[in-house]
């Protein structure tokens, strides 16, 4: 047998709507109810309509026994046609104890042989009988001195009160429940309303108006929370589309210069014939420029790439590539007569190995690059419960406060006494930034009294 082919998702069927299910539940809810109701009031006059032919055959009974108990078989006779014979809804039958029949009022005969015999009337012990074209409710009682004494009585008139009683009250139930579809149909309607009201005004927020919000305090007490969670939705796009506007104009600007110096510098070059060592030096600033650019698009593509990937999960000892980026680094270190300082050991974090090495590198080339000559760039490890604390500090001028929020920025530079020429686009610490978030990470920088650390946490792959 041939597999069954997977159902396409477009094939799927639709949920069935809530309106329809809160319509069927409410409808359902309420029939079910009113069938339960109906049949406790069907129940009740029944159990009442017995209690009502239990005291009368017990009276009747009284008068059997009475009788039973006089003098001679006549008397007995006479007492029993006295109180019986004229009643046509009252059946008696009495046998003694040999089983002959002693006693029969008019009307149909009733069995009551394979009915165990009582000692007293009790609501248990009431049978019924069809006999005759109507029905019958009656007591199967011992006689004094042995026998048997069926007494019982007409209940047709009761069954006919319950039959349109019955009747009724299925008519009154189908008639409820039909309103009450159609009630809870309006019922839902109205309460759909605020919903439609919410998607109305959220139809409305396009790309050119998401400082608009939503009033919580305008919507049922229900829908608050879905209101304060779209709302918090349009601040992170707002932002979102903030960013991204401003990343759009820094690259524009960033972009802008190289550009204008390679046009520049294209059209001077072309402006009168020259030799060749000229045109050289030409194309070697064209090539610097070329290389500034590269590197920024790369920086930006890797930002993207990072902001999108899900990073490798494997032990990195932050201890054992921190050495490795030292060795990478000392050349230009004593170059800038900076010395390189590792201290601190912790336990390895679970992360991407290329990534968190990318990320001590932008932190230490950033150190070495401010360093005082003739200072030292110190990287500390630092282990926490559960999170290792890593920090790259070297000694040189402060970072101004107000730079210190906006470091972590794209293409964002601090004052001139920071800033060199040739340092790249100002992309280095947002990589940071992005690669220690993807870990679960986070950033943070100080700056005061000649000092300046950045620091990143990072979750511990076990307990130190």
């Amino acid at each position: 047998m041939s597999p069954t082919p997977p159902t396409h998702p477009e094939a799927r069927r639709r949920p069935i709507s809530l309106a329809l299910r809160v319509t069927v539940l409410a409808a359902l809810s309420t029939t079910l109810l009113l069938l339960v109701f109906a049949w406790g009031v069907e129940r009740s006059i029944e159990v009442h309509f017995a209690r009502m032919d239990l005291a009368e055959l017990s009276l009747g009974w009284r008068a059997v026994d009475g009788a039973l108990r006089a003098g001679d078989a006549a008397q007995r006779a006479r007492r029993l046609r006295d109180a019986f014979g004229a009643d046509r809804g009252v059946v008696l039958r009495v046998r003694d104890a040999a089983g002959r029949l002693v006693y029969a009022s008019p009307g149909p005969p009733l069995a009551g042989a394979g009915v165990p015999a009582l000692a007293a009337p009790s609501l248990d012990g009431l049978h019924e009988w069809r006999a005759g074209g109507s029905t019958w409710r009656g007591l199967v009682l011992r006689a004094p001195g042995g026998g048997r004494v069926v007494l019982a009585r007409n209940i047709d008139f009761h069954l006919e009160y319950l039959r349109g009683l019955r009747g009724a009250l299925w008519a009154g139930t189908l008639a409820a429940s039909l309103l009450s579809v159609l009630l809870a149909r309006l019922a839902v309607e109205q309460g759909n309303a605020p919903l439609r009201r919410i998607s109305a005004r959220m139809r409305e927020i396009g790309s050119e108006h998401l400082d608009m919000r939503l009033d919580p305090d305008r919507v049922p007490l229900e829908l608050a929370d879905l209101v304060a969670a779209f709302n918090a939705m349009l601040v992170r796009i707002e932002r979102g589309f903030e960013r991204l506007r401003g990343v759009s104009a820094d690259i524009a600007h960033e972009l802008r210069t190289p550009v204008t110096n390679l046009r520049t510098q294209t059209q001077v070059a072309l402006a009168r014939t020259r030799d060749a060592e000229a045109y050289r030096e030409v194309l070697y600033s064209n090539l610097e420029e070329f290389e500034r650019m590269s590197a920024m698009i790369s920086d930006m593509l890797f930002l993207a790439q990072a902001e999108q990937a899900q990073p490798a999960r494997e032990d990195v000892d932050l201890a054992a590539e921190a050495r490795a980026l030292f060795e990478y680094f000392e050349a230009w270190a004593e170059e800038q007569g900076v010395a390189l300082t590792l201290s601190g050991a912790a336990a390895p974090v679970r992360g991407d190995r290329a990534m968190l090495r990318r990320a001590l590198s932008n932190l230490l080339g950033n150190a070495v690059r401010h360093a005082a000559r003739g200072s030292a760039v110190e990287l500390r490890l630092v282990q926490r419960p559960q999170r290792l604390r890593v920090e790259v500090c070297n000694l040189g001028p402060d970072i101004a406060p107000e730079h210190l929020p906006h470091l972590f920025e794209r293409f964002y530079r601090a004052d001139a006494s920071r800033r060199r020429s040739g340092e790249g686009a100002g992309l280095g610490l947002a990589i940071v930034q992005s690669i220690v978030e993807m870990h679960k990470g986070s950033v943070d920088v100080r700056s005061a009294g000649g000092s300046t650390c950045f620091a990143i946490e990072l979750p511990t792959a076990r307990p130190a």
